[in-house]
Parts: C-alpha cells; structure tokens; sequence
C-alpha cells in the first residue's frame, strides 16, 4: 500500500482521531509518547523557534488501506538526511501505531521521507517495521497497579521485595524530625516546577551530563505540557512536602490509562529520607479509583525502578538505512561500539556507547 508524508502540524482531523483509535485498541501502545498529542505538541514548540515555519522538520509517514482510512502512522524528525525519534532525548518511547498485523515497506518508507536512514533508540523491540533492525535493546520498567495499590503492595510482599516497607519507615522518621508529609497531585504550584527544572540543572551539571533546558524547545514544551489539563494526554506535576519544605518534584507525562515517569528531582538536604520514593508511592496510592492503571518508570537499570517494577517490557535501539554514506557511517559507529562492548576493558568498553548516546542527544536537541 502506498505511503503518504504529511508534515505534523498539518494532519487533518480525522488522521488523528484516526491515530488515536489505533492507539487506544492495543495496550502495548498506550504510552502518551505514542500519542498524536505528543507528536503535535514537539511540532508546535519546535516551530515556534523556527522563524514561524509550520514544524516542518516532524513529519508523519501515514500508510492507507483500500478505503482510504489510515491503518499505520510513523512520527519522525527529519533533518540532514535521517530521521529520529519526535521529540528525541525527551521520548522514551517509539513505535509504528498500526492496525494489527499493518507494516510498512522499508525502501518506501525511506523514500517517502526524503531519509538516509532511520535512526531509533527506544523502539518497542515487537514492532514489525522497525524493531528487527535492532543493534541492543534494554528493559522498560513498569508498574502496573489494575487491582489498586493495597493489592500491588501485597504482590510486592509476597515477591519479598521490601521497598515499600523501607519507604514507610522513611516516611515516619522524616515526619517527626521534619513535619508532616503533604502530597500534591496534578500540582499548578509554577514555584514547585520552576524548581524541579533548577535541581535537574543542578543534578545534570554535577553527572557531567548535558544541559536539556538550553534548547528552548525543550523549555516551551515542558511548559505547554506543564499547563495541560486533557484527560487523556498532558503533564502531571507531583509534589511532596516535609513540613513547610519542598521535598521532591516529579514531572510525568499522562495518557489515557498510563503515566510515564519523567522529570525527578529532590531536595538534596533531605536526601536521606529517600523523598522521591516518597512521592512515588503517594502517586501510585493517588492512582486508585482513577483510569490509570500503569505507572512506567522507562529504561534504566536503577535499582528503585527494578524494586518497584512488577513488569517490564524490551526496548531496542539501532537503525534502518539504504546503501549511502550515512548509513555506512552509523553501521561503522555500531561495529567499534560491539567490538569495544566485546572486550574485558571495564569502563573504556563502554565510551564508544557512551559517545554515540551523547552525538544522538545533541542532535535531538538541535
């Protein structure tokens, strides 16, 4: 079937909605990074910084079927000959949205987008356009609560996983020597995100890691996402109170039945009571008797997200490419990275990893 490239500012009515449906009928794709909400909402903040042109690096590949009703989407960045991920360091999440059993032809779809290649970092590892050109994958953490949190907290028990516990303990020693602990869902408090933006800084300058927030893009969307209020998709600020004192700040991204983990900071003079645990758990208690039911904390091999976690799903990272210089160069960069990550070199088996992840950051942000 043929395959038609809108840019995403452009994308009728109907292809959303469209989009959404798809979405919405399969439960390995409700993330709100999947979403058509996401794709337009990186458009329009990356536009904004582009001389008002209309978003026209995000381009969405759309394949039809006989009736002319779309059956797959493939949202992309397109610039300098290769695709990434929208909105790419910021989404932890890439997928086809199809029809089940929909694909999309390789060579056509590269073609279509104008793109040498198409490079991916957290692809659902089933997708059946993409996926098998995986180079390594990681796990996804996920907690799933759809029996409520006194039933999530049993089954955490009954693993012998003691988290939960050692959180309550936490909770009531920073209660008596700090204050009384105070949760704030879907927070409007601009104070608490201004600082949760400060303490990522902070936190960012102090692992070496780059700053995200000196692309401006990145500021307008977190801040239209921040002002948010859909139910099915927008931000969702947390925050967490010892006594008078901002303790913890969480930024999570909503879809229809998941929220995503993703800004965390805390107060790093009350480190020791662990707050942002804290707040984690106040947000799973806070998900009772709402359509949440899936609190996915993404990839990373932290031991907090492995001791919550009670599921987990596989990601995987590489690239698609036709014969060109481009992807001769991304398939050369592939080969020194698993030649290094082959050999008992400790740390220095991982920089050539480590490089490419920085080299694909900056250029998400750019």
């Amino acid at each position: 079937m043929p395959i038609e490239v809108v840019n995403a500012l452009d994308l009728s009515p109907a292809d959303v909605a469209r989009w959404a449906e798809l979405q919405r009928g399969q439960t390995r794709l409700d993330s709100p990074f999947l979403s058509p909400q996401w794709t337009l909402a990186v458009a329009r903040a990356q536009a904004q910084g582009d001389k008002g042109e209309k978003g026209q690096a995000i381009k969405v590949a759309i394949e039809r079927g006989a009736t002319g009703e779309a059956v797959a989407f493939l949202p992309t960045r397109v610039r300098h000959d290769v695709a990434m991920p929208v909105g790419a360091p910021m989404c932890d999440y890439q997928a086809l949205i199809s029809a089940p059993g929909a694909t999309m032809n390789p060579r056509e779809l590269l073609s279509v987008l104008g793109a040498a290649r198409i490079d991916f970092c957290h692809m659902m590892a089933d997708d059946v356009t993409l996926g098998r050109h995986a180079r390594g994958q990681a796990d996804s953490w996920v907690i799933e609560t759809p029996n409520g949190y006194e039933a999530y907290a049993a089954e955490r028990k009954a693993a012998g996983v003691g988290v939960l516990k050692d959180i309550d303990k936490k909770r009531r020693k920073a209660e008596r020597e700090i204050g009384p602990c105070r949760f704030t869902a879907m927070s409007e408090s601009r104070a608490a995100f201004d600082q949760l933006i400060a303490w990522k800084r902070v936190q960012l300058l102090l692992t070496h890691q780059t700053d995200l927030f000196k692309a401006q893009w990145v500021n307008r969307l977190l801040d239209d996402l921040f002002q948010r209020r859909d139910a099915d998709f927008g931000g969702g600020l947390y925050t967490l109170h010892l006594g008078e004192r901002l303790a913890a700040v969480q930024m999570h991204l909503r879809g229809q039945h998941t929220i995503h983990g993703w800004l965390i900071a805390h107060n790093p003079d009350l480190e020791r009571y662990s707050p942002g645990l804290m707040l984690f758990q106040d947000i799973l208690k806070s998900m009772d008797g709402t359509p949440y039911m899936r609190l996915d904390l993404g990839a990373g091999d932290y031991r907090f997200k492995r001791e919550l976690s009670n599921a987990r799903q596989t990601v995987v990272f590489g690239f698609m490419g036709s014969p060109s210089i481009p992807s001769l160069f991304r398939h050369a960069a592939y080969g020194v990275r698993s030649m290094a990550e082959a050999l008992p070199l400790g740390r220095i088996s991982d920089l050539p990893g480590k490089a490419m992840r920085r080299l694909d950051l900056l250029r998400g942000l750019h």
